[in-house]
């Protein structure tokens, strides 16, 4: 494993950077870019970011989100990659992925446990809350100046990483570094106001239609959701990937597992995982080919979408007896 020192340095040293998240981009992936973006640009480094999906408008106020580019808008490649909070390299979606056939330095910067430090430099930090939490420990290594516009970014991802700093991977570390940032600028209401209060329409819709097709199992020690692809079509949300719909789920009295079926497009099945004290739902979830952390995790699987809920189901059952 690299040191954020020598990554630090390579940084300083190299040049033509692209920066890559993984696909279906949740809040720590477009935070912890965009920070490091704005960090190279100051250095006087020439740097692309690049997100293969659409962003949730709750982003739109974070500085320089409008850089993002899609992979079918890139003609020349960068030939230095950096790729932030993926647990493995196809993690940034196959289109992004078809563009760096020709990389010739990867930099792989993470915090999931599974992580398979697929890069020529690996930094993943397991005890992190957020790649957010690592990029501020990295500009500061680094001696860069973190502004305003970099802490709302960096402030942006570790909230969503950490549920409003009520999960379990809120360490004294992510509170501390939270109080930095803060000291820096980070304006919590516009943060509150955008992250948290600001929820698109087609959103709160697509949660309605989770809570339509709501189950319980196991006593009340399982419940999930299910989202079948022509009902979300037909409220016009299949581009829309809300992160907190599944914690819903979660609140509910007397759940330890949380499911979310969703059916991308007929025949697979992405599902989300969720679990409040005893269940490692990172385990669960690479039975099929996904990962995480241990209390919230994914992954995705062919089938009919009631047959792979009825299965993962009982591989939950299996773990909860």
């Amino acid at each position: 494993m690299d040191t954020l020192e020598n990554i630090g340095r390579q940084m300083s040293i190299s040049d033509d950077y692209v920066i890559v998240g993984h696909s279906i981009p949740d809040g720590d992936s477009v935070g912890s870019i965009l920070a490091l973006y704005q960090a190279l640009i100051t250095l006087g480094k020439r740097v692309t970011i690049i997100m293969q999906d659409p962003l949730s408008s709750v982003y739109d106020y974070l500085p320089m989100v409008n850089r993002f580019c899609r992979p079918e808008d890139i003609d020349i490649i960068p030939k230095n990659v950096i790729l932030l909070d993926c647990s493995r390299l196809d993690r940034i979606g196959e289109e992004a992925l078809k563009l760096m056939q020709d990389r010739q330095m990867t930099i792989n910067i993470d915090h999931h446990q599974d992580n398979d430090t697929f890069g020529d430099l690996n930094y993943v930090d397991p005890l992190a809350s957020s790649a957010a939490e690592i990029i501020y420990e990295l500009l500061t290594v680094m001696e860069i100046n973190i502004s305003k516009e970099i802490a709302d970014c960096l402030y942006a991802g570790i909230v969503m990483d950490t549920g409003s700093f009520m999960n379990t991977n809120t360490t004294s570390t992510t509170m501390r570094i939270a109080a930095a940032l803060l000291e820096k600028g980070a304006d919590t209401d516009l943060a509150r106001n955008n992250l948290l209060e600001s929820k698109p329409h087609k959103e709160v819709l697509l949660l309605g239609l989770g809570l339509k097709h709501l189950e319980f199992h196991h006593q009340g020690k399982i419940a999930c959701m299910k989202l079948p692809f022509e009902e979300v079509r037909d409220i016009d949300a299949l581009d829309i990937h809300p992160e907190g719909t599944i914690n819903y789920v979660r609140s509910i009295k007397g759940v330890e597992v949380a499911l979310l079926f969703r059916e991308v497009s007929p025949g697979l099945v992405k599902i989300g995982y969720r679990s409040k004290n005893r269940i490692d739902v990172a385990a669960l979830a690479n039975k099929l080919g996904g990962g995480g952390h241990k209390r919230a995790a994914g992954a995705q699987k062919t089938g009919a979408l009631n047959e792979v809920g009825r299965l993962v189901i009982e591989m939950v059952e299996d773990v909860l007896d």
